[in-house]
């Protein structure tokens, strides 16, 4: 099914039925970056990755950082591209080659917001993620129509404010629903 503007899925969260069994996404909040003919994008909020560091990552790429990169975590974007960075933040968006989510999110993944995060200068509200999540076209829609998916607009708080262990359960309560209740089994007519 070709995806036009009207029911493009960028700027909403993605979240996990109960019933996922891909351990990629078993209750993740996933934002979505990008969706339109030619698939679907989005980094995964909720995974932080166990070890790593920023300042890991920062020496890695020989970028000089503040003794605040210890403290930055990093977190699984999702299973596509586990080598690259992607950088969820807020404001500024004057990044080289910033794409725009919402108004008050957007994703970047050059050296000069990199750089300005492990100098300190970086947006206030970010995320660094390894790797991303991606549907091929029409993935996605499948995907949803199966049950595997809810959607609800982002809402920035959830992205930077929520503690992570609590960010599946508030995207579900802020769209009125209990997980509890929740089946994983689809309902077909």
């Amino acid at each position: 099914m070709p995806t036009g503007e009207l029911d493009s899925l960028k700027g909403q969260f993605l979240m996990a039925m109960p019933g996922m069994v891909d351990p990629n996404f078993t209750q993740t909040v996933t934002c979505m970056c990008e969706h339109n003919q030619g698939g679907a994008m989005g980094l995964i909020i909720n995974r932080r990755h166990p070890t790593l560091t920023a300042r890991e990552i920062f020496d890695e790429l020989k970028i000089p950082c503040t003794d605040a990169a210890d403290s930055i975590p990093v977190f699984l974007g999702g299973p596509v591209h586990v080598d690259e960075l992607f950088i969820l933040h807020g404001p500024p968006f004057g990044w080289d080659a910033c794409l725009n989510i919402t108004p008050g999110l957007a994703l970047s993944n050059t050296p000069d917001i990199v750089e300005a995060i492990a100098g300190g200068s970086g947006p206030q509200a970010h995320l660094i993620c390894l790797g991303c999540a991606g549907w091929g076209p029409g993935q996605l829609e499948h995907e949803i129509k199966q049950n595997a998916w809810l959607t609800t607009p982002v809402f920035e708080a959830n992205v930077f404010d929520v503690p992570i262990e609590r960010r599946w359960r508030e995207a579900m309560r802020k769209m009125g629903i209990d997980p509890a209740l929740l089946s994983g089994a689809a309902g077909h007519a």
